[in-house]
């Protein structure tokens, strides 16, 4: 009988090796090296033939003219136009004065951002006050502020920073107080329960606890400030302003050269696009891995 038990007890014990084992299997992150050619494939060919069928559609739509030609021009006319300021020694230029302005424009969006969205989600006579005019700040279009700041400020830089300000502190600021929200409160108590109060608290629980719902908050106050950046650009011109690409764009609808329209738009798109690929999404996946929700590949 006593043998019969310890037979039983030894094969339970078994299961339950090779079930720990499994699962410690599955944890393991696998070590194998994706070839270069599969990523090339994954990653790059999609975009690539993206951009190589709206490059046909638009030539065929200048090819049967469905706008005239002075309206429409062809994907070669707008390269000229971009190969003439790269001669012109003007296009890098352009591109520096507003990738300069966004981002000093969203750095101090996220110094005003940051200790705002945190006030707001944790004070609740503060969100009652201002949560609901941080919401409908989010959703004014940043160019309903031009005019404003133009007539404060003049024809100045503070006019153009003061629209990208208006326009991404409150995405900043709401984003961060969605990430506090979503926090399980046992991280709260068990902060506390470690001695983490006031400022501690707030470094080692709330931000990194809310990082997601942060991180995503700064890449909406980033789209906040590049829009809104555009948006002054456009309006606030002057010569004391040096010209970013908000200046070509107005520039190019002047002169009624619509190439430069279209080359500033392809720049604009090209900049925010190269923003998010190159700074937001690492570090979102980032993020995303360390908490587990994102397979290493």
């Amino acid at each position: 009988m006593a043998s019969t038990e310890t037979k039983a007890h030894t094969a339970h014990t078994g299961d339950l090796a090779g079930l720990e084992a499994g699962l410690d299997a599955l944890e393991t992150r696998s070590a194998t090296r994706v070839p270069l050619a599969r990523v090339l494939l994954q990653k790059a060919v999609p975009p690539l033939v993206a951009i190589a069928l709206v490059l046909v559609v638009w030539q065929l739509a200048y090819h049967f003219e469905v706008k005239p030609h002075y309206q429409l021009p062809s994907p070669a006319e707008v390269g000229r136009a971009l190969q003439d300021k790269w001669l012109d020694g003007t296009l890098l230029g352009y591109v520096w004065t507003s990738l300069s302005r966004g981002a000093l424009g969203f750095v101090a969006s996220v110094a005003i951002g940051t200790p705002l969205g945190l006030l707001v989600a944790r004070v609740r006579v503060v969100r009652a006050a201002i949560g609901p005019i941080l919401s409908g700040l989010q959703s004014l279009p940043s160019v309903a502020w031009v005019p404003a700041s133009i007539i404060w400020f003049g024809l100045s830089d503070a006019t153009i920073y003061c629209v990208v300000l208006l326009g991404a502190v409150p995405s900043i600021a709401n984003g961060l107080v969605a990430g506090v929200d979503q926090i399980p409160p046992l991280f709260l108590r068990a902060g506390r329960t470690i001695g983490a109060t006031g400022v501690h608290a707030v470094r080692h629980v709330l931000l990194p606890a809310a990082l997601p719902g942060y991180l995503a908050g700064l890449k909406q106050g980033w789209a906040f400030s590049w829009r809104s950046l555009m948006a002054a650009e456009l309006i606030a011109t002057s010569p004391d302003l040096g010209v970013g690409l908000g200046q070509l764009l107005e520039q190019g609808r002047e002169l009624s050269d619509m190439p430069s329209v279209l080359a500033a738009i392809l720049l604009i798109l090209v900049v925010g696009i190269g923003i998010e690929l190159l700074v937001f999404a690492p570090l979102e996946r980032t993020v995303l891995r360390s908490r587990g929700l994102l397979a290493r590949g």
